[in-house]
């Protein structure tokens, strides 16, 4: 009876407090009642289930181990905080990871909780397992305004985690200033080490915590290295932290030369100290000159050291090119700096860029000094390295011999690998002794230096190229290989992975490789495929050829029953830098997409670029190649259609993309830009280029055969007589004048190439400029003359009839010659396309000779420097 009526009375408290069920009686049971209501701060109704029950307050449950303390600190729940203190949480009860209830409300920022739980005589001082306390805590998350609260009650502010950092360290590294402040206000100490003796300036520099930094800097920290020896300023630079590498040097001016020799220490990435280097230099004009100038003469020691022949090769070959290519980069970014073609640095201007390459040209004169010797001694064909050196103190003179460093050689043939060095003290020593064995023991010299030289040939090309407009190449490096042709001819000969290795220029200019095409074409296929492809990709970031981009936009959606329009489409729409790192293709209505598909669709392109339904190209005789159809026109988006089907060539090449399509032998001149002759006709019909072969070979006076200057050509189905020439079709081949039918005027009237040229952008034919050149045409060899008609019309040959009827682009355009305004060095260029010279203004004859028989020497076509 009086268990039924306590049942009822309960029942009747519950109803009356609104209430259905009550606490279980059980801890476990009890507390996932409880949990939902105290992250709500519902303080009522727990205080409610509370009152009659038997619950542990400081109940530990879950994975954790934690009570509803920790909950309600951890979600701010600061009613049922206070209600479970009064009912006898214990404020320093640690969970499973070592955490208070303080902990998590410092970590959670929840001030008030905080407050509650001081009063209640939690701990500040209690580390989690990790070290951590709440101070820490809140250093981590920049909770300044609660950290002004919780160091008064802390004993003391430097306490240290399980890895001796303090909450100054960590304040640092998030870059936390307010919380820096309150902490340096609070005693911490500025350079206190961590474990491993990292300071707190350590630590925001290796974040890249700039006004952190500053901070600290401005306080009187130190700048300490850790227990390894890295320092905040290896920090800086590892991570490319440009403006946190400027605090640093601010406050400590020396690390500017620091960083100036960080660009030799291979184990830094190129591109992070190109980010603090361009950081750096866009600060000032006088900064920029600065670094430009300090890198100059690092790059100059480094090329001297590699001259010597007692250095690392391969270590002094890598540091010199990389800092070269830094020196480029800085020079390419700083502040304000122009781009307008002079060949700066070089051009005789005294302004304050151009003495930023100063440095470098001791290098340049030490790289042309070793040349000229080489190219004495193969002369005399002598390869003795004493007789080398006795040349090189002679040539340099007493006044001379300590102005850049003598070349020393190593004896890498002994026996016993010592080096021998040669300079102007001990040369004598040498010519005594050395004679006798090591001279001996020694390599070859051009086997010994050709490496070493024509590193430094490559960052003197490097730097040439910096100074000009992109895609032209410097005048005087083509110059200085002009020059130096013999000597770097027998360098590849001797060792032709040298091209490949240092000479790329040779890709980046026609005139250049033309020198060198008979030994580059003698190299393995795949080695050269190698190195046009590790050219052409040079500096793209590391990605497979073909990827699945992340934008759907990027996926090239194509029709299979209409492939070629449809892929015209889309590929004209689509970024050409996306089309350039890689392509992934999908078919409408299919889901497969890979390497597959777009294999598939290069295959398939490739037979519809010659599909005669598309007049784009029509079938040579031979029956296997293609030349485009002279009446491609029938079709109204042929120009579409061919740039397209230039652009899938081109992206099959960027992509090692086999397409089967072959083109006949003047095409691919066509497309290189190197001049065709009438001996190409006999890859698009053999007997026809037999019978003009004939032709030449015979005399035709007799024969009766009735040839004009004309030529049938079979436009769909219907056969027209096309001239060769204004009225060539009435005009007869004679023996006279059968070679003038395929090759033009042998020799060049230099009166009627006068009289038929006009003059524009501010020449006129009686200034002076302009007679000192036609005294100087007048003074050319007939071969001479021959390279400067194809050096402006990339013709050698003048057509029948004279210079009247010389063809351009778009018909007869007659020699033209424009001013140019003139800098020193720099050298004519043309615009073959219109017949035009491009003729800077000389100010003398002597001058305008020079700078013009360099220019025909130096290629005659696609010469297109400014």
């Amino acid at each position: 009876m009086e268990r039924a009526m306590e049942q009822l009375n309960r029942l009747t408290r519950s109803l009356r407090r609104a209430r259905t069920v009550e606490l279980p009686d059980d801890n476990e049971t009890a507390v996932y009642t409880l949990m939902p209501m105290v992250m709500a701060d519902q303080h009522r109704s727990v205080s409610e289930l509370l009152s009659n029950s038997k619950f542990n307050v400081n109940y530990a449950f879950g994975r954790v181990k934690r009570s509803l303390l920790h909950i309600a600190a951890n979600c701010g729940s600061v009613e049922c905080l206070v209600l479970l203190l009064k009912k006898g949480a214990n404020p320093n009860y640690q969970d499973i990871s070592g955490c208070t209830p303080l902990h998590l409300a410092a970590r959670n920022g929840q001030k008030k909780c905080m407050s509650k739980l001081l009063e209640y005589s939690a701990d500040v001082n209690i580390c989690n397992n990790e070290g951590l306390t709440a101070i820490h805590w809140l250093a981590v998350n920049g909770r300044t305004e609660l950290l002004h609260d919780l160091v008064q009650h802390v004993s003391n502010v430097d306490v240290e985690d399980a890895m001796g950092q303090t909450a100054l360290h960590v304040a640092c590294q998030n870059g936390h200033k307010t919380t820096v402040q309150c902490l340096l206000d609070s005693g911490a100490d500025i350079n206190r080490p961590n474990v491993s003796g990292a300071t707190p300036l350590y630590f925001a520099c290796s974040h890249g915590q700039r006004d952190t930094a500053q901070i600290l800097l401005m306080r009187g920290a130190k700048y300490l290295p850790d227990k390894n020896g890295v320092t905040p300023l290896d920090l800086c630079v590892q991570g490319g932290y440009g403006e946190t590498c400027e605090v640093l040097i601010q406050h400590h001016p020396r690390l500017f030369q620091t960083i100036i020799q960080m660009t030799q220490n291979e184990d830094l990435r190129e591109n992070m100290l190109r980010q603090v280097l361009e950081h750096l230099s866009q600060q000032s004009e006088s900064q920029y000159l600065k670094i430009l100038t300090s890198l100059a003469e690092v790059a100059t020691t480094n090329g001297h050291k590699l001259l010597s022949l007692s250095s690392n090769y391969e270590a002094q070959m890598k540091s010199l090119l990389r800092i070269v290519r830094i020196f480029c980069h800085v020079f390419r970014i700083g502040p304000s700096s122009p781009n307008n073609g002079n060949d700066m640095g070089y051009n005789g201007n005294k302004t304050p860029r151009s003495q930023v390459f100063k440095p470098l040209e001791l290098l340049w004169h030490s790289l042309d000094e070793w040349l000229v010797l080489i190219a004495t001694e193969l002369m005399k064909n002598k390869r003795d390295s004493t007789n080398i050196t006795s040349i090189l103190l002679k040539q340099k003179g007493p006044e001379q011999q300590d102005a850049t460093p003598t070349p020393s050689f190593d004896t890498e043939g002994t026996e016993s690998g010592e080096k021998l060095s040669i300079d102007a003290k001990d040369s004598k020593a040498y010519d005594a002794a050395g004679k006798q064995e090591a001279c001996a023991d020694c390599q070859d010299v051009i086997s010994m230096t050709a490496n070493r030289l024509s590193a430094v040939i490559q960052a003197f090309y490097i730097c040439c190229s910096c100074q000009m407009p992109q895609g032209m190449t410097s005048p005087r490096f083509i110059e200085f290989v002009c020059k130096h042709d013999d000597v770097l001819k027998c360098f590849v000969n001797r060792n032709p992975k040298i091209i490949f290795d240092h000479f790329h220029f040779l890709l980046e200019c026609p005139e250049l490789m033309s020198r060198f095409m008979h030994i580059i074409k003698a190299q393995p296929f795949k080695d050269r495929c190698e190195w046009f492809y590790e050219h052409l990709h040079l500096g793209q970031p590391d990605s497979d050829m073909v990827h699945r981009p992340v934008n759907e936009n990027d996926i090239l959606l194509v029709h299979r029953d209409s492939i070629f329009r449809s892929s015209c489409e889309v590929v004209s729409k689509a970024n050409c830098a996306k089309l350039k790192q890689g392509i992934a293709v999908r078919f409408h209505g299919e889901e497969g997409m890979g390497q597959g598909v777009v294999r598939e669709w290069f295959d398939i392109l490739s037979s519809e670029i010659v599909n005669p339904d598309y007049a784009l190209f029509t079938q040579s005789a031979d029956g296997t190649t293609f030349q485009p159809n002279s009446n491609s026109s029938v079709n109204p988006d042929h120009l579409n259609y061919f740039r397209f089907a230039g652009q899938i060539l081109g992206l099959a090449l960027n992509h090692r993309q086999l397409v089967n399509i072959y083109f006949t032998r003047s095409f691919y001149k066509h497309i290189l830009g190197i001049p065709v002759n009438y001996q190409d006709v006999a890859s698009i019909d053999p007997e026809y280029a037999k019978n003009l072969q004939w032709i030449l070979d015979n005399d035709i006076s007799d024969l009766g055969l009735e040839l004009t200057f004309s030529v049938e050509t079979d436009v769909f189905g219907a056969m027209e007589e096309v001239p060769l020439k204004p009225g060539g079709a009435s005009i007869l081949v004679t023996q006279e004048n059968k070679e003038l039918l395929l090759s033009g005027m042998p020799e060049i009237d230099v009166n009627d190439w006068l009289k038929n040229t006009e003059y524009t952008s501010g020449y006129e034919r009686g200034d002076q400029v302009i007679q000192w050149f036609w005294d100087v045409v007048e003074e050319l060899t007939q071969e001479e003359r021959v390279l400067l008609l194809q050096f402006v019309t990339g013709s050698s040959r003048v057509p029948h009839g004279g210079f009247a009827h010389i063809m351009g682009g778009s018909g007869l355009q007659n020699f033209t010659i424009a001013a140019v305004p003139y800098t020193p060095n720099l050298l004519p260029t043309s615009s073959t396309c219109i017949n035009m010279l491009k003729l800077p203004e000389y100010p003398s004859k002597e001058i305008l000779k020079d700078r013009l028989l360099v220019a025909l020497h130096c290629g005659s076509y696609g010469y297109t420097m400014a």
